[in-house]
């Protein structure tokens, strides 16, 4: 694990933590707007409505990751922590609004949020279930199902007409390569900004070889205001129980995410932090909904960017927010940053998303080695990986089933808690146990100080 350049409380210089918030808003930005566009394609919506979606996406993404980061009294889990719109939702987004429309979607998600607002005050309870082995299992499934992510962006773009070509790997390795020159010999805020930096060095051989897109750029608008309740809402009984089960998916996995984050900042995450960021996650996304967007949720590639660079202040992600809620009042910012092309956001994601698995690894290495642990660790990766290698696996399956189990993260983490229970010999939880966990942390974060 690298040492912290930034802790989770310091602040950087404004014009440091500015070029260092735009890597979070460089892994962050393409998934937001994604989800909208995908939500709008499918409903086959009018530009101008699609356009109003992306634009509430932005800006719902802004505000919330604004107050996950600093905290507002019990919201907030004061952590660098980017939302966005989740893909989480999106399956049960397009069937609620394939019958009920937009107002469907944002009124079932408004009533939904109330599953993890609920679920947010019984979290000291369920971070029990989070012992050292289940979270290591968790944390390295997060960076497992991202990495064929990356792996699509490097190779141009899934269901590109040039996916693989060697001109694409080509551009996607020069950025890794980049990248990982930056972290290994360069000193201070190079290091640090080794994201940023790699991907320009990417987009300026994109822009030489004449591969960087501006059509949407000339067609955004320069400024366009906030609209709240621009769609109306309607409140579907059907729609309501299909975002719920989404909302309880999406727990499953920010708990997971969180569990990283701490180990990426060298953070103690016990149960009533948790509480103060799921209870984030819900309220904002009930907020969302409020501003026309659709649900928001932690986003995991960030704490690649943390762990690659060493950068935990939660102060300088709060800028990431700063910058989205700009991207959703000033449109043609958002989409002159969606100009970078898909290799070189794949050759960035494929280091962030593998030092995710790294830590996953190392927490994984920490946990006694007994034939229990190593069966839960075993079959929990293997049950994860079945789904992300295999979606297709769930295909003759009940709609319910593929809602819940469609994501490699949280069948991972579901076997890994149901073996935890269920296999004998189970260790009893104690306070002592967290107690070690924390002091550990603290003796990492002290000598890396």
């Amino acid at each position: 694990m690298n040492p912290l350049l930034f802790r989770v409380e310091d602040r950087p210089p404004v014009l440091t933590s500015l070029l260092l918030a735009a890597q979070h808003l460089l892994a962050a930005l393409g998934g937001i707007i994604a989800v909208p566009l995908v939500i709008g394609g499918a409903l086959r919506l009018p530009a101008d409505q699609v356009v109003a979606l992306v634009n509430a996406a932005l800006l719902g993404s802004g505000i919330v990751t604004i107050i996950q980061c600093k905290g507002v009294g019990p919201v907030g889990i004061r952590l660098p922590c980017v939302m966005g719109t989740s893909f989480a939702f999106v399956g049960a987004a397009i069937s609620v609004g394939m019958e009920h429309g937009v107002p469907g979607i944002l009124g079932s998600s408004l009533v939904g949020s109330l599953v993890m607002i609920s679920g947010s005050f019984f979290m000291p309870q369920i971070r029990k279930l989070f012992p050292h082995a289940v979270t290591g299992v968790v944390v390295a499934m997060i960076g497992l199902s991202l990495v064929p992510v990356a792996i699509d962006w490097a190779a141009g773009g899934a269901h590109s007409a040039n996916y693989g070509d060697p001109v694409n790997l080509g551009i996607a390795f020069l950025v890794l390569v980049s990248v990982i020159g930056l972290v290994q010999w360069g000193k201070g805020i190079i290091s640090a900004s080794a994201i940023v930096i790699g991907m320009f060095v990417g987009y300026l051989v994109c822009l030489l070889m004449g591969k960087v897109d501006f059509t949407q750029v000339q067609h955004a608008v320069v400024f366009a205001l906030p609209q709240p309740l621009h769609f109306g809402l309607s409140f579907p009984p059907s729609g309501i129980v299909a975002m719920s089960i989404a909302y309880m998916v999406t727990m499953v996995e920010t708990t997971g995410t969180f569990m990283a984050l701490g180990s990426a900042t060298k953070t103690e995450v016990d149960g009533k932090r948790l509480s103060s960021g799921i209870l984030c996650d819900g309220v904002g996304s009930a907020f969302a909904s409020l501003v026309s967007s659709p649900p928001v949720s932690t986003f995991a590639q960030n704490v690649g960017v943390v762990s690659l660079t060493g950068v935990a202040s939660r102060h300088v992600v709060a800028f990431t927010g700063v910058m989205l809620l700009l991207a959703g009042l000033f449109p043609v910012l958002g989409a002159l940053v969606v100009t970078v092309p898909q290799p070189v956001l794949g050759g960035a994601g494929l280091m962030m998303f593998a030092m995710i698995i790294s830590a996953g690894i190392q927490m994984l290495g920490k946990v006694e080695h007994t034939k229990r642990n190593g069966l839960i660790i075993a079959v929990a990766i293997g049950c994860g990986l079945a789904v992300t290698a295999r979606p297709e696996l769930l295909s003759k399956l009940p709609a319910f089933v593929k809602e819940v189990f469609g994501s490699g993260i949280t069948v991972g983490a579901l076997v890994a808690v149901l073996l935890n229970l269920l296999l004998p010999g189970r260790p009893v939880e104690s306070e002592h146990e967290h107690e070690l966990q924390a002091r550990e942390l603290e003796e990492i974060a002290s000598e890396a100080a």
